[in-house]
């Protein structure tokens, strides 16, 4: 995908249907996203299913126009779908569920840290613990997907599209 094919993505769907155009058969699509190093996103497509999506810092990823795209599609489906309710994603960063609920409803309710999908690469070798570290407070972000196209044996891939 090009930088101008996704200049007309507006919603998850162009987005996914982006994607499925992109795919060879029916394989699955990630799809990595950076916002200048506060915060990263990954997409799967799999075939015509829903998008899986996983936000570093949903809170930092609210306040641009692509990662808004996906906080408000995850708020959205909040207790309505895979993505369960915003507490349950939110089960790692238990200690300080009170802050992040007290910023969540300062932002119209996307909490600060990850949310979405933990286990959307767990097939591909990439367990959520292990996402969910990479996505921790003092992560840079843009290192962290150097680390998960690496383990993904993408990491070639990735470099050379940045």
């Amino acid at each position: 995908m090009s930088e101008a094919e996704l200049d007309n993505v507006e919603t998850l769907a162009d987005l996914a249907d982006l994607a499925r155009d992109s795919a060879q058969d029916d394989d699955s699509v990630l799809i990595f996203i950076e916002q200048e190093d506060s915060w990263f996103a990954i997409v799967r497509v799999d075939g015509e299913e829903d998008p899986r999506i996983f936000v570093s810092d949903g809170a930092a990823a609210a306040r641009s126009s692509y990662g808004s795209v996906l906080t408000d599609e995850l708020v959205d489906q909040a207790g309505e779908s895979e993505f369960g309710d915003l507490d349950h994603l939110l089960d790692e960063a238990e200690e300080a569920e009170e802050q992040d609920d007290e910023d969540a409803d300062a932002r119209g309710g996307v909490p600060v840290g990850p949310l979405g999908d933990s286990h959307l690469l767990t097939e591909f070798g990439l367990a959520s613990d292990g996402l969910l570290a990479l996505s921790g407070e003092g992560a840079v972000p843009g290192d962290a997907l150097e680390e998960i196209a690496e383990a993904l044996g993408c990491g070639e891939v990735l470099e050379a599209v940045r």
